[in-house]
């Protein structure tokens, strides 16, 4: 359903013409549909306005990063053995002693190492890999001395999967040296064999490289042809190494993040003590500001209508006139605090928004904007309460920047659902430049929304237009 507020005319010619999720860029929550966001890897869009003169796959043997990665592959085996026996030997020596009380300080010993090896292992994919993640959950021991933290440790399940790791990686790292260190050497060998091919004639007592050789018969590589084709050949293997060589690495990174990051669990867990925190500061803030708004506003009116009406009993007799017309002025002021104790409540939770839904609360909210509005809300049915307040304060507050600072002479208001998710956009023609920092009321804005697991993007080009659009979860 599409309502026009003030003059006849919006932003679209038709519904969803310009919404995210339909033409334009899908919110999703993990590349917020940016189409100039791409992964920095070779040649990627992502890396900005940097332009190269050689092609990705011949720039690729010398940048920094392949390099790094290589050099994770070569340090990955020595450390995987390392790990790899200490956690076979201890967990095998804790697991014979069990049988007596020593097997659990002794299993306790084995994953309190592997969890100092994972700390190592993530600097490590940190430093080479460029891999972004968090520390996994400390232990949280149940008492002080040493056995609850050996009990913290066995109850850990960062614990068991930094040993899991210490087991897996091995055989990987074993795998990855060895394809690694194959191309690396074979492909730079061949490249260079038009710069050493002179040794085999002169040391070696043979033409050139043997390719293939039995009792009667032997091929070398040593006319100009085979000499260019072997170089050729070493051309694709170096080209080749980095790809491939980044390849295994991101099953590194993944084992990295799944076994010796946070749980999913535990971030969760932190993400929602997070929103919880946010929630309580929102609602003390409203409270506070219901407070303010009372004691500046209608409880300031009523006190001096209190004092006005008793001027007015005592000037009853004396001066009827006077009386009269100061309760006619109270009549006034009457009315006033009536209207500010509506627009509180209104603030507070609006009745047409409990009785009509998110269609006439946003049409009563655009009509009270000094510039036209367009309202299409386009839902196939009410969302949960919850989402529904939230998403009618988050047009609202954007409706009122709209008024205030932007200067705009038209706005247009978008509601609907993509799939299980419910989008909101704003759009005004003002002079942009709107930015989420620090303190903004944008800022709290995008809190209160990440509260409940919303996004809020916003385009706001100097000059304008602005287009900030809120997606929150469909709850039915």
């Amino acid at each position: 359903m599409a309502t026009e507020y003030g003059h006849g005319y919006g932003y679209r010619s038709g519904p969803g013409s310009d919404r995210p999720g339909f033409d334009g860029p899908r919110f999703d929550g993990a590349g917020f549909g940016d189409p100039g966001f791409s992964d920095p890897g070779f040649g990627g869009a992502g890396s900005g306005e940097r332009r190269h003169r050689l092609p990705a796959p011949l720039r690729a043997p010398f940048e920094a990063r392949s390099w790094r990665e290589f050099g994770y592959v070569l340090l990955g085996l020595p450390l995987g053995i390392l790990m790899f026996t200490f956690a076979v030997t201890m967990v095998s020596l804790g697991a014979g002693l069990l049988i007596t009380f020593l097997g659990v300080p002794v299993l306790a010993a084995a994953l309190s190492g592997c969890r100092g090896f994972g700390a190592l292992e993530r600097a490590r994919a940190r430093r080479l890999l460029g891999v972004e993640m968090d520390d996994p959950e400390p232990l949280r021991p149940r008492g002080r001395g040493a056995m609850a933290w050996t009990g913290a440790l066995l109850r850990s399940g960062a614990s068991w999967r930094h040993l899991l790791y210490s087991v897996v990686q091995f055989p990987w790292a074993v795998l990855s040296f060895s394809v690694a260190l194959s191309f690396w050497a074979y492909g730079w060998a061949l490249l260079t064999y038009p710069l050493w091919f002179w040794v085999f004639p002169v040391y070696a007592g043979q033409d050139g490289l043997q390719l293939y050789g039995d009792g009667t018969h032997s091929v070398y590589l040593d006319n100009p042809f085979e000499i260019t084709m072997t170089a050729l050949l070493g051309l694709l293997f170096t080209m080749a190494t980095p790809w491939i060589v980044r390849a295994l690495t991101s099953v590194d990174a993944l084992m990295v993040r799944g076994l010796l990051g946070p749980s999913r669990l535990a971030t969760r867990v932190v993400e929602l003590e997070s929103d919880r925190g946010v929630v309580v500061d929102t609602a003390a803030a409203d409270l506070r500001r219901i407070e303010r708004d009372l004691h500046d506003g209608a409880q300031a009116r009523l006190v001096a209508l209190a004092m006005d009406l008793g001027l007015a009993k005592e000037k009853l007799t004396e001066d009827p006139r006077a009386a009269a017309r100061m309760v006619d002025e109270a009549h006034g002021e009457v009315k006033t605090a009536l209207q500010e104790l509506r627009d509180l409540a209104r603030g507070i939770h609006p009745a047409v928004l409990t009785d009509r839904g998110l269609d006439a609360a946003l049409s009563a909210v655009a009509s009270r904007c000094t510039v036209p509005v367009r309202v299409e809300v386009d839902l196939p049915s009410r969302p949960a309460p919850a989402i529904e307040g939230i998403a009618y304060f988050t047009v609202s507050e954007l409706l009122q920047n709209v008024s205030k600072h932007s200067g705009a002479t038209r706005a247009s208001v978008d509601v609907w659902r993509v799939e299980n998710r419910l989008l909101l956009q704003v759009v005004d023609n003002g002079t942009g430049g709107a930015d989420a920092t620090s303190g903004s009321g944008l800022a709290g804005l995008a809190d209160r929304l990440d509260a409940v697991d919303g996004i809020l993007v916003i385009d706001s080009p100097p000059g304008g237009p602005t287009r900030v659009t809120a997606e929150l979860p469909w709850r039915g």
